[in-house]
């Protein structure tokens, strides 16, 4: 068929358009870093929300009655409104950002000067983690330079192998009896064992998956030297891809989900003081955590509790914003969701304990703005459900979302998300993209909405689920439920559009109304048609993610010895360039500070598969992670995102 689009709505499309442009060119010409032109930039963002909420509010609200068109119209700009809420709380945060690189660089140099380095514990939590996730953090903490620590294994599965292995590398283990209290009674348990004889002034907290680098404690003791400061948090970076990098091949084109929490919000969180612990890869004051009572445990999220209950007393959480450990993140769709609900469910806890920010508890106004604000970003996730369904509720039952001038709509809506897309990728540093934003917010919306949900009726008394890791991921795997879920979402879409356009009556011009639920029918598919390729998990190779690396190495088979580029590496394979094994007795690699290692045969995709000594095992994880390394982007590249999903999504 061929339909028209009138004149009105092509001249407002041309006005959204101009908009764009505007401040995309205002996005070249400054940056975040310049405090008067983020501020500007981020005032103008807040504007254009505050705009188009001032007018849903004034213009759009049809009259209350108790029937489907008032009833749905009212739930969408319920669930709308909080999030057009949550992002201008966004963006007044992000008014404002921190960096303590100089601080950390005077306080290190004042630490090596005076010659006195407070002691530190290393508490390494554990949970049925296996040995090969765990020794990572073992070796990478005991190879740690700093002159006064000590790292405890703290195993809350009793497990032996785990006690032996703890002997075999010199690092002390402790247990417990029973799981009460999850990982808050773990470290409450390491905390009493250790509060004993001669306690550390320092605590230094990793999760089993996660690598310190070499210089991680002289970067953090020193920034102690302020009295106020309880607790120094450094953001968590992965070597691995997680599930949306990984099934949509853009691992080197696509930031981390958590990169613009880490990166961008927390540092601006710490502008004003109310950046928070999140539960690895940080210090804490041995003396405040007694002065406490412990970690906290009465809620999931014991660690963003721990900068609360010291918030109260006057401590803050400092947030050194550098890459000092690297971490296993979750490697499929379930321990994903997993993470996510329990961080909602933490968050709901929380902010309902009698003595909590929203409550009683001793909090400032801007410390109460803060956590209200992380609360809205779970809040707002049952409007990412009403955006997919909305179009095919209009054209399968007539139903509007939107009573409204769909030309205003135009105007005023869909020029504030140019805006706030372009606002996102220039103060984010290019972490954030459309399309793949959306997907990584719609993949966990309706577990996130079920929690909630859930939240309503039981807020407490729910167990903590460990995510699970370095399990067998050799095959592929469809996470069947949200699978499903976006298969639905993408059939309704398409036969709306289908429907509109290819039926027999189908009209040849397109009213307002219609062109807007069109485009969003449209926009909606493809946002689940993405969700549902992420769904379907790809294989991994082998148990260990292999580090990128340029490195020099040498080659030996028959008798010849060569020189070749290693190009990465793991305690199992080596990836040389254009090299086959030989299947000689004497075929080995020679790794600098490593040694020669005999190879085994392929490893597949991975290169050559090696067998390494216990001894060899050690260096390889120490050269491997005395830097934190660079395997996954940490910023975002849209052109070169598209081509990966269309290869992903056509070719393979």
């Amino acid at each position: 068929m061929v339909f028209s689009i009138d004149d009105d709505i092509a001249g407002i499309l041309l006005f959204d358009l101009g908009v764009a442009l505007a401040f995309m060119a205002l996005a070249n010409l400054t940056h975040p870093k310049n405090a008067m032109e983020r501020l500007t930039f981020s005032a103008m963002t807040a504007m254009s929300l505050a705009l188009y909420l001032a007018w849903r509010v004034a213009d759009t609200m049809p009259v209350f009655e108790l029937t489907a068109e008032s009833l749905w119209a009212y739930i969408y700009f319920t669930f709308e409104a909080t999030s057009i809420v949550y992002a201008i709380a966004s963006v007044l945060i992000l008014c404002r950002t921190s960096d303590w690189t100089a601080e950390a660089d005077a306080a290190q140099k004042e630490l090596e000067a005076c010659g006195r380095h407070p002691s530190v514990a290393v508490f390494i939590c554990t949970y049925n983690e296996p040995i090969h996730i765990l020794e990572k953090s073992v070796i990478c903490a005991r190879s740690m330079d700093y002159p006064n620590f000590r790292v405890y294994v703290c195993d809350d599965t009793r497990r032996t192998e785990v006690k032996e292995y703890c002997e075999k590398v010199g690092v002390r283990y402790i247990t417990r009896p029973d799981n009460r209290h999850a990982k808050a009674g773990n470290l409450n348990n390491a905390l009493q064992q250790t509060n004993k004889g001669d306690p550390s002034e320092l605590i230094m907290v990793l999760d089993a998956d996660f690598a310190p680098q070499a210089n991680f404690l002289k970067r953090v003791v020193g920034l102690f030297r302020n009295s106020r400061i309880g607790v120094v948090q450094t953001p968590q970076f992965y070597f691995n891809s997680d599930p949306i990098q990984h099934n949509l091949r853009l691992q080197n084109s696509f930031v981390d989900d958590q990169r613009v929490f880490f990166d961008t919000f927390q540092p601006a969180k710490d502008a004003v003081e109310c950046a928070f612990c999140v539960g690895t890869s940080f210090v804490v004051r041995r003396a405040v955590v007694n002065e406490i009572g412990g970690f906290p445990h009465d809620a999931l999220s014991e660690d963003m509790l721990l900068t609360y209950r010291l918030m109260e007393r006057g401590y803050i959480t400092r947030w050194l914003n550098e890459k000092l450990s690297v971490g296993l993140s979750a490697e499929g769709i379930p321990e994903y969701i997993t993470q996510r609900t329990r961080w909602c469910l933490g968050t709901i806890q929380i902010g309902l304990l009698r003595n909590g920010p929203m409550w009683r508890g001793h909090f400032t106004l801007t410390q109460r703005f803060h956590y209200l604000h992380g609360l809205l970003c779970w809040l707002s996730k049952p409007f990412i459900l009403c955006l997919l369904f909305a179009p095919s509720i209009y054209w399968l039952f007539g139903i509007s979302a939107l009573q409204a001038d769909e030309l205003l709509f135009m105007k005023y809506g869909i020029s504030s998300l140019f805006v706030f897309w372009i606002y996102s990728a220039w103060v984010s540093g290019q972490r954030t993209l459309p399309l793949f934003t959306e997907v990584t917010h719609a993949l966990t919306a309706l577990p996130v909405t079920i929690t909630l949900f859930q939240a309503a009726r039981r807020p407490f008394g729910r167990p903590f689920k460990v995510t699970e890791k370095g399990g067998d991921r050799s095959t592929v795997r469809v996470h069947l439920p949200t699978a499903f879920f976006f298969a639905a979402v993408v059939a309704l879409s398409a036969a709306s559009v289908l429907g509109t356009i290819f039926t027999w009556d189908a009209p040849n011009d397109l009213s307002g109304r219609e062109v807007l639920n069109l485009v969003w029918a449209v926009i909606s598919m493809v946002i689940a048609f993405v969700s549902l390729l992420v769904c379907i998990e790809l294989p991994r190779c082998g148990r260990e993610e292999s580090i990128t690396m340029n490195m020099a190495g040498k080659y030996r088979t028959g008798g010849r010895i060569n020189d070749v580029a290693i190009r990465a590496m793991s305690v199992e394979a080596v990836d040389v360039a254009s090299l086959a094994p030989s299947g000689a007795e004497d075929e080995a690699i020679m790794i600098p500070e490593v040694g020669w290692v005999p190879i085994l045969g392929s490893a597949g995709t991975a290169g050559l598969s090696i067998a390494p000594t216990f001894e060899q095992r050690i260096d390889i994880l120490t050269l491997l992670f005395r830097v934190a390394p660079e395997n996954v982007a940490e910023s975002g590249r849209f052109k070169r995102s598209m081509v990966s999903l269309f290869r992903r999504a056509f070719v393979e």
